[in-house]
């Protein structure tokens, strides 16, 4: 009799490897994350670790999408060198031998000819890794190089909060879950930073706490707010003023707390008695019922937390709005409890030795330091802009794309036209800034190189290790500062470490233990105890108070002077009114906030976050189109005394009248014209420590006819 065998059955697919790591990306919640690393050596999936109690297992979509970033077929992968006009996109490839050679040479070249000073290393968020985002300073200092001086992103926010607390430090984020009103001001969480909304919606589901969202236009996070705080661009001042003169007016001030934590009280309440509801009603927009239930609410809730975003400071008020909203809990007293308080950034709690890193022991503090936001001027020759020194005739890019992100782009654009400029681009795609350069070299992604993190917006320090080979001829930003730094003639015992000896000496030197254990224990709390977190053993000010009359000259921030109109600042908080304000020529505000599916100008380049977003548009309110003649789906041409931009009109009631708002930061190249959002904002130095306003814009529509 016959014997059946059974057919040999098929070999299991082989199961991803699932590693640990850090987004890398200029985000408070810098997420632990868990990578699935294929068989066949590339990253798949990206999750939360559901460990780690402050992702808690989410992350937002575009990260959980990076495969697609990181298998790009348009990825640079072999060096290019410029074989046609600034901007043609026209390069052909070289070995890395040669791209570092010449670089080298152009580097040598501009420092014989014009001095050190004339070559400016210049980077910024692109990855917020310690070694690959900071080494460049290792080069600099070094060097002797033009120093670079950061201030597009936290500024004006760090100047208000650092003014009122004296440190940039507040309640764990995580205490959102025990609280019973939280406000998110000036922050688009569900776009931004999403696992903000898994502990306020927590608190909510659990506690009945209410969510209150304060913003110039109806994000997708107001419209998850029990209490829609709807304002116009620049006034947040005069809403946090209003706020806290309900609170002395009724009564709801805890004056006992006060009287321990604060100064300056009695000329606080006696100033905010001008500046009631009425008076912010007719500055905000705001109904007057809506600020006193508001104010009332945080008065008889305890338990009031505070998370304060970037938006508050994005104009050229930003600084004065931060502290006035920052002054709210204190004035409640809501610091003394869980859940209550605020928040805006815990960066000031790590406390990193960077010294090998960044090549402090080398840095020499009378070379300049040159507005990373004034790239514009200082590229066309703004003599205050170049702080006295000579013109910049190379510049070395890493991490950032100023041609799509800087402001005053018309300038930003002249300056990187310039014949006499020599300009090295270190990216993973051909951006609009690579696009200008001479050299471009092309970049590891953070899964294919090992770096140190901090977050923001929560306590934690984490590890990302290198996990998959590059892939064509990409290097990391430490290889080449380092391979440079060779060729130029750059000393420093940081250049001989690898980045994992970096980290391990920054772990150590910080008093933060070792590499092995970060890595071991994939990333470790290091968040305050309840009290100094809360401030209750005294703000970070000598005096152990916070400060309600702000000391804006006298301000503890790392800059190298004071910038704007500073004499001018109003020292208690108030409605500070120099934004640029609409004008019968310029009669529409306009705000460039963040979009959904992009960071800054990364993930422009993937299929997915690019088709969710769809062309670039302008939010338009029915009304003022209808006075316009535009309809939805129109081209406008959006005009201020800077340039103009065409974008695709699209109608939305989310916003007060006169205002306007994009939602982008798309590639030049994406908008009709190829101008894009950053022509219509201004590099004037927001006070008192600089910083761009990027939500602070007058200008006109004009619809575009026949199209």
């Amino acid at each position: 009799m016959n014997t059946r065998v059974a057919p040999p059955s098929a070999p299991l697919p082989a199961r991803p490897l699932v590693r640990a790591s850090a987004c890398p990306h200029d985000c408070p919640s810098t997420c632990a994350l868990e990578v699935e690393i294929e068989p066949s050596g590339r990253i798949g999936r990206i999750r939360g670790a559901k460990d780690n109690s402050y992702t808690a297992g989410v992350i937002c979509a575009k990260v959980a999408r990076y495969a697609e970033r990181a298998n790009h077929p348009d990825r640079l992968l072999t060096p290019l060198l410029r074989t046609g006009p600034k901007g043609s996109g026209q390069f052909r490839p070289v070995s890395w031998g040669e791209a570092l050679d010449r670089v080298a040479d152009g580097l040598l070249a501009a420092e014989r000819a014009h001095g050190a000073q004339s070559v400016w290393p210049y980077y910024y968020a692109g990855t917020m890794g310690l070694v690959m985002r900071d080494g460049i300073n290792r080069l600099t200092h070094a060097k002797g190089y033009s120093r670079f001086f950061s201030t597009i992103c936290v500024n004006p926010a760090w100047g208000g909060y650092l003014a009122g607390a004296g440190r940039i430090s507040g309640a764990d984020p995580r205490e959102m879950a025990s609280s019973d009103l939280i406000t998110l001001w000036g922050t688009n969480a569900v776009a931004t930073q999403v696992n903000v909304m898994t502990h306020a919606v927590r608190a909510r589901k659990e506690r009945g706490a209410r969510i209150a969202v304060v913003d110039v236009y109806r994000t997708p996070t107001m419209e998850q707010a029990d209490i829609p705080l709807l304002i116009r661009p620049g006034t947040d001042g005069a809403l946090a003023c209003a706020v806290m003169s309900v609170l002395f007016r009724d009564d709801l001030a805890d004056r006992a707390y006060l009287a321990r934590y604060a100064r300056d009280t009695a000329a606080l309440e006696d100033h905010l008695k001008t500046r009631g509801p009425a008076w912010a009603a007719a500055i905000t927009g705001l109904p007057e019922t809506d600020i006193e239930a508001y104010a009332r609410l945080v008065g008889t809730t305890p338990r009031s937390f505070f998370r304060i975003g970037y938006g508050v400071s994005r104009t050229r008020n930003g600084a004065v709005n931060m502290h006035a909203v920052a002054s709210i809990p204190v004035v409640a007293g809501a610091w003394q409890h869980e859940g209550g308080g605020a928040v805006h950034s815990v960066s000031g709690i790590y406390g990193w030795n960077k010294t090998m890193i960044e090549g402090l022991d080398v840095r020499d503090p009378a070379v300049r330091a040159l507005d990373q936001s004034r790239i514009g001027p200082i590229l066309t020759g703004d003599k205050d802009a170049l702080a006295g020194g000579p013109e910049v005739k190379a510049l070395f890019i890493q991490n950032t794309n100023p041609m799509a992100v800087a402001p005053e782009q018309e300038k930003v654009r002249a300056g990187f036209a310039r014949d006499d400029l020599f300009t090295v681009v270190h990216e993973h795609f051909l951006t609009d800034t690579a696009r200008m350069a001479d050299v471009v070299l092309p970049a590891t992604m953070f899964t294919e190189h090992d770096d140190l993190y901090q977050a923001g917006g929560h306590p934690h320090i984490l590890f990302g290790p290198k996990m998959v080979e590059p892939p064509g001829e990409c290097r990391s930003n430490h290889d080449v500062v380092r391979a440079l730094a060779a060729r130029v003639g750059a000393e420093h015992p940081g250049f001989a470490m690898s980045p994992r000896e970096l980290a391990d000496w920054t772990l150590r030197a910080t008093g933060r233990g070792t590499l092995a254990e970060l890595e071991a224990a994939r990333f470790r709390d290091v968040g305050l105890p309840f009290a100094q977190a809360h401030f209750l053993d005294g703000f970070g000010h000598a005096d152990g108070r916070f400060h309600f009359a702000a000391d804006w000259a006298g301000l503890p921030f790392s800059s190298p002077g004071k910038f704007g109109p500073v004499a001018d600042m109003p020292a208690l908080p108030d409605h500070w009114a120099v934004t640029e304000a609409a004008t019968a020529d310029y009669p529409f505000r306009l705000v460039t906030a963040p979009a959904r599916n992009f960071l800054n100008s990364t993930f422009t380049e993937t299929a997915s976050s690019a088709g969710r977003e769809g062309a670039p548009s302008l939010l338009v309110h029915p009304e003022d189109a209808a006075a316009l003649g535009l309809a939805e789906g129109d081209m406008v041409r959006v005009e201020s005394g800077r340039g103009a931009v065409e974008l695709t009109a699209r109608l939305f009631d989310g916003l007060r009248r006169g205002v306007v708002v994009s939602e982008q930061i798309q590639p030049n190249r994406a908008h009709r014209g190829g101008r894009g959002i950053n022509t219509l904002t201004g590099a004037d130095p927001v006070a008192p420590v600089g910083g761009a306003a990027f939500h602070d814009n007058r200008v006109r529509l004009v619809r575009v006819a026949g199209v």
